[in-house]
């Protein structure tokens, strides 16, 4: 970005997290178990058969993190509400101690004047709704709505902006597709039923969360990949556009324009979606903002042997420890084609940010020049966007807190604030003092980067 472009004065700077990720507390207050406790429970699904159960114990411990929250100078957090502590079976009766919990939480917030972006799914499914089918199951996609009407109807005094989904992708392919996610299930029907209720339930929340928080602004977040082909071939090109399609098309296009892309549909006849008369006009109720998450991109060349596409590693490019390319040059075109195809409401950068292998020094530092580098570069990649006319209104870095990185348990640690997971003593990293001096600069008319 050049020193010439300042942020918008009311771009929101903030941080994100994730109810199972830190929260712990599992057997707490009447809260129900979920898929991801009975998954982590399974041996050999996750790293070490480690869970959720402790994670950061932000359940405990909020009051403290929300004043590392406001030392940081965040405008807001991206939290997640755990649907297992408000209704335990999934449906039917709902927990008063789940609901009292995050009344406090979103007071707490508000007191120390960092405002509430809470998401209503981040994949902790109730497992009694697995049980009876779980996003394969139309009827999961019914009970959500139930949920996120009681949710919104307690919270939406305090709440202004709610997210629907989190990667509802992730949810479905990871969870339903290939089984390295809860519920563990690999079956591509099961996926293709999963995402369709997960993008139906949405569209049905969308409504009822307007219809009893009338203020609220109401969204979903996507996890969008950039697809480039390997070379300028025919048979190169086609294999980056199949990969853009089953990454990216297949939830914008519901979302945006009521129809799922036909080349995708082909590509996975004769498995469709279970899509019923008035679906696909529901997921595209209108929308007060798109969250995007982008962490990195893919390079894909044809399969010859006429396989799924092949994706090429350039042996040139640094990598984070989940072995993601670092390309924030991938997050300016992203945003630049998302704006040219489907001209959304205003985008949050909803999650950012990189795993590195952090470590305390002798005198209890943690210095972590990789994240910051990380950090900066896709700033200032949202930076140039704004100067191009993307319609850009904030950004969270992920993650606050190092936390349970799913299937990899606590091996990835994507923090500005390091957690001494034995102690659960809180560090702040060097990116987080970079991250504080950079909002206050920004808040100071600053303009470009921190320091610069």
């Amino acid at each position: 970005m050049t020193d010439k472009t300042a942020f918008p004065a009311d771009f929101v700077w903030g941080a994100a997290t994730a109810a199972y990720q830190i929260e712990g507390a599992a057997d707490e207050d009447g809260r129900g178990e979920s898929i991801w406790d009975r998954f982590c429970a399974t041996p050999g699904k996750v790293r070490n058969d480690e869970s959720g159960a402790v994670a950061c114990d932000f359940y405990h411990r909020f009051p403290d993190d929300i004043r590392l929250m406001h030392e940081l100078g965040l405008d807001a957090v991206r939290l997640s509400i755990a649907w297992p502590r408000i209704f335990p079976e999934g449906r039917g009766r709902v927990n008063q101690s789940g609901l009292d919990f995050y009344d406090r939480l979103i007071d707490e917030l508000l007191a120390q004047g960092v405002q509430p972006f809470p998401t209503l799914y981040h994949w902790d499914l109730p497992q009694t709704l697995e049980d009876e089918g779980g996003w394969a199951a139309r009827s999961t996609a019914e009970a959500f709505v139930a949920y996120a009407e009681v949710v919104a109807e307690r919270l939406g005094d305090r709440v202004s902006h709610w997210a629907t989904h989190n990667e509802p992708w992730v949810a479905a392919w990871l969870g339903y597709g290939s089984g390295e996610h809860a519920p563990g299930r690999a079956s591509a029907d099961d996926a293709l039923a999963a995402a369709h209720h997960l993008l139906l339930s949405h569209g049905w929340a969308v409504e009822a969360i307007r219809r009893v928080a009338p203020d609220s602004n109401v969204g979903i977040t996507l996890v969008l990949k950039p697809a480039y082909p390997a070379s300028e071939s025919e048979a190169d090109r086609l294999a980056a556009r199949t990969a853009d399609g089953f990454f990216n098309r297949w939830f914008l296009d519901p979302v945006f324009r009521a129809s799922y892309p036909a080349d995708l549909l082909e590509y996975f006849a004769p498995s469709a979606p279970p899509v019923e008369e008035g679906d696909l006009e529901t997921i595209a109720a209108p929308l007060d903002f798109l969250g995007v998450n982008y962490y990195s991109r893919e390079v894909l060349r044809a399969n010859p042997e006429g396989g799924l596409p092949l994706v090429v590693r350039d042996p040139e490019a640094s990598y984070t420890a989940m072995d993601w390319e670092i390309y924030p040059n991938g997050l300016f075109d992203l945003l630049v084609r998302v704006r040219d195809d489907y001209d959304p409401p205003p985008i949050y950068i909803t999650e950012n940010g990189a795993a590195f292998s952090d470590h305390s020094t002798h005198d209890g530092e943690v210095i972590d020049p990789e994240r910051q580098a990380y950090i900066e570069a896709h700033v200032d990649a949202i930076g140039r966007a704004i100067e191009a006319g993307v319609g850009m209104a904030g950004y969270f870095v992920w993650s606050l807190l190092d936390n349970f990185e799913w299937a990899h348990g606590y091996s990835k640690r994507f923090g500005i604030v390091y957690v001494d997971y034995p102690t659960l003593a809180r560090v702040p990293k060097s990116s987080y003092r970079w991250y504080r001096d950079f909002i206050a600069n920004q808040r100071n008319g600053g303009r470009g980067s921190a320091g610069r």
